[in-house]
């Protein structure tokens, strides 16, 4: 049975994202309460998964489900670092989804533990989102339609390198416990530029070299054109050339991997509407 606020639309409505690096008390909570909706009812079951993720050694003189080893899978799952609550969720949800779980839950309950954790974490402004068992990066609402916008393109004009790119660009900022930021804007803009050379028919140039040569060909209207290439030049300064101490910051990241993301959709969508 649903409940009121999933049957009204006010489940689920996302917040705006506060947390990145963290895993609040609510959150590490939340997902035991889940686990034992969907078949992780014993917290016998539970200490046992978690104590794996974590390497932990059960307390031996707990035994009695509740209170004392209840007690002990909330201590465990409060005190652990906060990358590790991660963890445990896709560990939870690989358990389910297996065939034959050892830890007590039944299988086909991996897509509601998903579900039910995506909404925890919407809700919180967390900053993560779990997609078929792993949690990845998750922006607000522009960065990820965006993105989408642009994998499906690429997907659709089976353009798979620069489509790559794009998803390397995501492993990096879902790298855990620290995002690759500068990986992220290099393969970001690796993306474009694979892009920008297919289009143009110059294989070895450069995205900048590119723009200066081919304009035409990319059909990138101006003053826009020179925007393109001030971010190719960001990118270079800051994912190619590291300099000790400038490492771009959340925010400077998904800015470039959105910009990327949408002229990627542009030039694919402007060059096979006129092909």
């Amino acid at each position: 049975m649903t409940s009121f606020s999933q049957r009204h639309g006010y489940s689920g409505q996302a917040a705006p994202i506060t947390v990145r690096e963290d895993a609040p008390e609510a959150l590490r909570h939340a997902v035991v309460q889940i686990a034992a909706e969907e078949g992780f009812r014993k917290p016998s079951a539970q200490r046992a998964l978690i104590c794996r993720v974590l390497r932990a050694m059960p307390n031996r003189d707990n035994w009695t489900e509740y209170p004392n080893v209840a007690d002990e899978v909330a201590n465990l799952i409060t005190t652990c670092k906060w990358f590790r609550v991660y963890d445990i969720a896709e560990a939870f949800y690989a358990e389910a989804a297996a065939p034959k779980s050892g830890f007590g839950a039944p299988n086909g309950s991996a897509t509601e533990f998903e579900s039910k954790l995506n909404e925890v974490l919407y809700e919180q402004g967390i900053g993560w989102k779990m997609e078929r068992g792993q949690i990845v990066y998750r922006g607000d609402q522009p960065f990820e339609q965006t993105v989408a916008s642009a994998r499906h393109v690429l997907q659709q004009s089976n353009r798979s390198t620069a489509q790559n790119e794009v998803a390397e660009a995501l492993r990096d900022l879902s790298r855990r416990p620290a995002p690759d930021r500068t990986g992220a804007i290099q393969h970001s803009m690796a993306a474009l530029e694979c892009v920008a050379r297919d289009i143009s028919g110059d294989p070895k140039q450069t995205l900048g070299a590119i723009l200066k040569n081919h304009g035409v060909a990319l059909s990138i209207p101006r003053p826009l054109d020179a925007a393109v290439e001030k971010a190719w030049g960001y990118a270079s300064e800051v994912g190619r050339h590291l300099q000790e101490g400038r490492e771009p910051s959340a925010e400077e990241a998904e800015l470039v991997t959105t910009v990327c993301a949408a002229v990627v959709t542009y030039l694919v969508k402007k060059h096979d509407a006129g092909s």
